[in-house]
């Protein structure tokens, strides 16, 4: 009799337990160390949960690992900073169409001192032609994130092979990377949301800003159901949706550090 009542009793509950599991909406993204390292996902991660009735598993890495966790289909969407790759990435067939959410821009950083004296140049290939005449210490996240890219573009487009003693290859994210450049009093590239959420803590001065080729557009990429069709796409279409609208673009606008607005979102 005790285990007839026993089992009267744990059985509805268990199938209980079973429902809400099987209800639950989790969706796994990959994003960028930046969209965290900054806060902002501390903010508008509660809102969307809360609207969309879902459970976000959140993977922040580099840019390139972001996207070879897609390659792999072990998340649902990135939201990744790395336009040509994101392309690359959607052309092979590994995600649905890219969805421009927001922008910010990148910043050289670097001692008070400025050795390379580029203080206050907007030309940012000036700026690191100026750097490596001068053999200046810059850190290089080396790490094959979206600012990683963006840097190895930005010396291509300078003309220069950056290589030598002066030029530091750290294979870490950009918190640890400002970090790194601060003790060693090196220039370094960093994109302005982490910029200013660090630097209250950091030795290093926003030196060079302003060129148009600076600007960083963030993508978001649901993966694409057709390769791996156990993603949750559902979930990944909502989230793209809900970055679309009002209540996300009034988020995104409205998150400061400082009084400084860190993103901007596309369409607002």
């Amino acid at each position: 009799m005790r285990w007839i009542i026993a089992n009267l009793i744990v059985f509805p509950l268990l199938l209980t337990v079973h429902s809400l599991a099987a209800s639950e909406q989790v969706l796994r993204m990959a994003t960028t160390t930046s969209t965290e390292n900054s806060g902002l996902f501390a903010v508008i991660q509660p809102v969307f949960e809360k609207e969309l009735d879902i459970k976000l598993h959140l993977i922040a890495v580099g840019t390139g690992k972001a996207l070879e966790l897609g390659r792999r289909g072990d998340v649902d969407v990135v939201l990744v900073h790395a336009r040509p790759a994101e392309e690359a990435f959607i052309q092979a067939g590994y995600g649905e169409a890219r969805h421009e959410i927001m922008f910010n821009d990148f910043v050289i950083t670097g001692p008070a001192s400025d050795p390379a004296g580029v203080s206050g140049l907007r030309d940012v290939g000036k700026a690191l032609q100026k750097i490596a005449d001068a053999a200046a210490v810059f850190v290089s996240r080396g790490d094959d994130s979206g600012t990683h890219k963006k840097e190895l573009a930005l010396w291509q487009r300078a003309g220069i092979e950056p290589a030598g003693n002066w030029y530091r290859q750290v294979g870490q994210g950009m918190g640890k990377t400002l970090q790194i450049a601060g003790e060693m009093d090196a220039y370094t590239l960093v994109d302005r949301g982490t910029w200013l959420a660090y630097r209250a803590n950091s030795p290093l001065q926003l030196l060079v800003a302003g060129d148009p080729e600076l600007r960083n557009p963030y993508g978001i990429i649901a993966i694409s159901p057709a390769r791996y069709p156990e993603v949750n796409y559902d979930a990944a279409v909502r989230l793209i949706r809900w970055f679309e609208s009002d209540l996300a673009h009034a988020l995104i606008a409205g998150y400061r550090v400082e009084g400084e607005q860190l993103f901007y979102p596309v369409g607002d």
